[in-house]
């Protein structure tokens, strides 16, 4: 294909007009921004924190008649300014996903289904399990007969969502019960 002089002539002139007419006041981010108005107009806006990592940033959803039609990063949030990750960015779909569970599910041992359960059984139910186990495997004296108190057939992960303070209290308890072996997540 061959351009001569007059036709790149004419392709930057039109490319000249286009940049001059984006200057009369033709801009996406202006539509961007009131379509967003309204998808948001008369929702609640509910400060919370990301859970995906130890960063913790504050992001802010917007709730309308009880769901969330919007979610992005809270700009009051000293350590993120309002930005988030990939992971933080996708919080809407997350929490709109058809896919999230809304109520523990249980799988009894060899069965092939999962049967819905409530909270509070499901919290009796692990409390009962930590407890058989603890019995079970709890170690008083080590191969040289001293005293060790412990526990090496449990783990405990902590979450990277505690403070400080929080998760010192919780690995203080579980140190009490004798598990040895704790992590925690926003080391990871």
């Amino acid at each position: 294909m061959k351009v001569t002089r007059r036709d790149l002539l004419k392709v930057a002139g039109a490319g000249a007009g286009a940049i001059a007419l984006g200057g009369l006041g033709v801009s996406y981010l202006v539509t961007e921004s009131y379509a967003k108005k309204l998808k948001t107009k008369g929702a609640k806006e509910v400060r919370s924190i990301c859970p995906f990592c130890a960063v913790s940033c504050r992001f802010i959803a917007h709730v309308k008649y009880g769901k969330v039609v919007s979610t992005e990063g809270d700009p009051g949030y000293p350590i993120s300014e309002g930005a988030l990750c990939a992971k933080g960015a996708t919080m809407n779909s997350m929490v709109n996903s058809d896919h999230r569970l809304l109520k523990p599910l249980y799988r009894a041992p060899f069965s092939e289904k999962w049967e819905e359960k409530s909270y509070s059984w499901m919290i009796d139910r692990l409390a009962k399990k930590i407890k058989e186990t603890r019995d079970k495997t709890f170690i008083e004296k080590n191969a040289e007969g001293q005293v060790v108190n412990r526990i090496e057939s449990m783990f405990h992960m902590g979450s990277s969502q505690m403070s400080n303070e929080e998760a010192s209290v919780v690995v203080q308890g579980i140190r009490a019960m004798g598990i040895v072996y704790i992590d925690h997540q926003a080391r990871i």
